[in-house]
């Protein structure tokens, strides 16, 4: 039979980029209601097939196992090597019957909202169930993890862990790194902390656009983790004043926590105001590395025109430099913001700009057996 999967792309509200440059402080993050899919079924082959793009599906043996990397599936490639050298469950089960694995997305392509990701936590799950893999052990945090080391160590992509973490568990929740500074294998470093927060808060209206400047995430993270991780060592050897790369980072962590007490409360404003300092942060920040216009002129424009149109916050989601821009606005007042942002993106030569309402999507992985 076969079996279909979903997962949620997300959006960090507050704290990042501390989730992938200083690795044990927090974020608040969010799964929205843009998906990508897989669907996996039994096959006489081995097939992995991405059913939107130029790319042709490549079959395969687990006897040819590691797979190479070409650019054309790394992505699912790296997923199946990973957990084949993971796991002795799945390295066994493997060879006892094939599959085809398709995967497609609605999540637009380098838009800062966690998309390649998607793609290997669905081949994980997909490989999980079809193989019936022990779920104590093949757990959602152990999937998470492995998710990380895949793109990180596999793929040579400097990467944190929100973007792992929250398609699989869904919702609206904070979520603690404390321990994840040094990425050390899976089992050497605590597991991320996932705190829902969806019930203590009603709605968010939430409106994003995502610019059209394409962005690599992993760019822009190799550029901060290692200035994050030479600062960071040094000033724990020598003392004095925090580094600027710590200053940066402690601030941001900074937005997440106050930012969590304001849901609490109920204050949506104070939560909004957080937004914009964490964005204020984020810019100066990767000018400090060297990124001549900071998070990206694109996204400052569009949240200028936020903030210009009465949004209580606005900020960027993912690493910066182009992908994503959301901003918070009063109950409402959706479609206002909409209609400004589309005319600045006409004014301005972003014709690819898109616009969107985000609602949190409570669920995280589903999983449905045809």
């Amino acid at each position: 039979m076969p079996i279909q999967l979903s997962v949620p792309a997300r959006i960090n509200l507050l704290g990042n980029p501390s989730d992938g440059n200083e690795g044990a402080h927090a974020t608040i993050s969010a799964a929205v209601d843009l998906r990508a899919y897989a669907l996996i079924d039994s096959h006489e082959k081995y097939i992995l097939e991405f059913t939107e793009g130029e790319f042709p599906p490549i079959e395969f043996e687990p006897s040819e196992l590691p797979l190479p990397y070409s650019g054309r599936t790394d992505l699912l490639n790296a997923s199946i090597n990973r957990l084949f050298t993971t796991s002795p469950e799945f390295q066994s089960k493997i060879f006892t019957r094939g599959f085809h694995l398709r995967v497609s997305s609605d999540v637009p392509r380098q838009s800062g909202l966690g998309g390649s990701s998607l793609f290997v936590l669905l081949t994980l799950a997909a490989m999980r169930d079809f193989y019936q893999l022990d779920r104590r052990v093949h757990n959602d945090y152990f999937l998470s993890e492995l998710a990380q080391r895949i793109e990180e160590q596999e793929l040579g992509i400097t990467c944190g862990y929100a973007d792992r973490y929250v398609p699989l568990f869904g919702g609206l929740a904070y979520i603690d790194y404390h321990g994840k500074l040094e990425h050390k294998s899976i089992g050497e470093e605590p597991y991320a902390a996932y705190e829902p927060l969806d019930h203590v808060v009603e709605s968010l209206p939430l409106v994003g656009v995502v610019t059209g400047v394409k962005h690599e995430s992993g760019d822009v993270h190799s550029r901060m983790r290692p200035l994050y991780l030479d600062q960071y060592t040094q000033w724990q050897h020598k003392g004095g004043d925090q580094p600027p790369m710590v200053s940066f980072m402690q601030a941001a962590w900074e937005c997440a926590w106050r930012g969590k007490i304001a849901l609490l409360e109920g204050d949506l404003p104070r939560f909004g105001q957080l937004m914009d300092e964490n964005h204020r942060l984020v810019d100066e920040m990767m000018r400090y590395c060297g990124f001549e216009d900071g998070a990206g002129w694109a996204n400052n424009l569009f949240i200028q025109v936020a903030k210009e149109n009465g949004a209580l916050g606005a900020k960027l989601t993912g690493a910066g430099g182009g992908g994503s821009v959301f901003a918070l606005v009063n109950p409402g007042e959706e479609d206002k913001l909409i209609a400004a942002w589309q005319k600045a993106a006409i004014a301005n030569n972003l014709g690819d700009a898109q616009m969107i309402k985000f609602s949190i999507s409570p669920l995280g992985l589903i999983v449905d057996h045809k």
